[in-house]
């Protein structure tokens, strides 16, 4: 239909009366909507660029093993799972860290549900008799 009214307009015959334009649906485009989630070792600083070009697509939860950048170099851990951090809650998804060396982060239509660890009891110094 829309190619009908392009070849009109450009052979030449009137597309409709005192028509100057042809509006042109791009949304009937479908695009796929899956959801991926990938596995990512961080192993270098310029890793993180990856996981946040990913997640900033919106369809990647990013599962990310620290433990290689972690025994390297804890600074540069720290720097990239802040870039990490800051890339995530502008985009209002969530960032969890799992035990000492998983990170996982999704875009914002996932959400995270970690149980916060119980407090543990205080015992009193001194017994009361």
């Amino acid at each position: 239909m829309v190619l009908k009214k392009l070849k009109k307009m450009f052979s030449g015959s009137s597309v409709g009366a005192g028509e100057e334009y042809i509006e042109i649906d791009l949304g009937q485009e479908e695009k796929e909507s899956k959801v991926f989630v990938k596995l990512y070792t961080l192993k270098d600083y310029e890793d993180t660029n990856q996981i946040i070009n990913d997640i900033r697509e919106g369809y990647t939860i990013g599962i990310i093993d620290i433990k290689t950048l972690r025994q390297k170099d804890s600074m540069e851990l720290k720097r990239a799972i802040s870039k990490i951090k800051k890339t995530v809650d502008a985009l209002e998804g969530n960032i969890v860290g799992f035990g000492e060396n998983i990170v996982v982060a999704t875009p914002p239509f996932a959400k995270i549900h970690a149980e916060a660890p119980k407090p543990k009891e205080k015992k009193p110094e001194f017994e009361e008799y």
